[in-house]
């Protein structure tokens, strides 16, 4: 996904598309980016320790075959200094760590992570119940949008999941900042075209995007 840092003129570029897009409706966009959603510190060390596990077993057989034998103690002590290196890799370089979970936690974790910044914005709490966050985590190659009620109501889940799939493409390009972009203009025009801005309409969030 994505590697370049999103520069100052990328942030005012997506700030202006949020700008533009709810200039027309009373709905209102939300965009978060996270490096990652989790240390990922403990699942990897659950997952290494289990691979040691498994190749110290074939280690034993293999001497076994070999007719080579090895004291149990020593033994032991070779598995728990190599669990001690690998424990000691993952703190040093936490970039190693999401190598060693799976997908579906990684996903698990990134998701949570979006519900989390739905509410921690507080972008359920518009008057309307109108708000949409663009979410994406970098480290699990993972974007999701979140919507409020009055917007899932009239909105299908495939047509968010046509945005997702094109701003995980950019990203996947290495072009982060213009994926926002486009998917907030597309996310602004179907807001704009269910809830059409009205009068009195007031900006009740930040229109910028929020790097955690």
């Amino acid at each position: 996904m994505a590697t370049r840092s999103i520069s100052a003129e990328d942030h005012d570029r997506i700030a202006e598309a949020i700008r533009a897009a709810e200039l027309k409706t009373d709905g209102e966009v939300y965009c978060v980016v996270a490096h990652s959603s989790d240390g990922y510190f403990f699942a990897a060390a659950f997952t290494a320790t289990i691979g040691l596990f498994i190749a110290s077993l074939a280690v034993a057989y293999g001497l076994e075959a070999w007719w080579l034998s090895i004291r149990l103690p020593h033994f032991v002590l070779a598995q728990l200094l190599a669990l001690a290196s690998v424990f000691v890799l993952l703190w040093l370089w936490p970039a190693l760590r999401i190598h060693f979970v799976p997908r579906r936690l990684r996903y698990q974790a990134a998701h949570a992570n979006a519900m989390k910044q739905f509410l921690a914005r507080n972008v359920h709490r518009t008057q309307a119940r109108t708000g949409v966050l663009i979410f994406v985590s970098i480290a699990e190659h993972y974007a999701e949008i979140v919507a409020d009620a009055g917007i899932n109501a009239k909105v299908d889940q495939h047509v968010w999941d046509g945005v997702i799939r094109d701003l995980t493409k950019h990203a996947g390009d290495d072009r982060l900042a213009e994926g926002f972009v486009h998917a907030i203009e597309t996310v602004g025009a179907m807001l704009a075209q269910h809830f059409p801005v009205t009068e009195g309409d007031t900006n009740e969030l930040d229109d910028h995007l929020v790097e955690i």
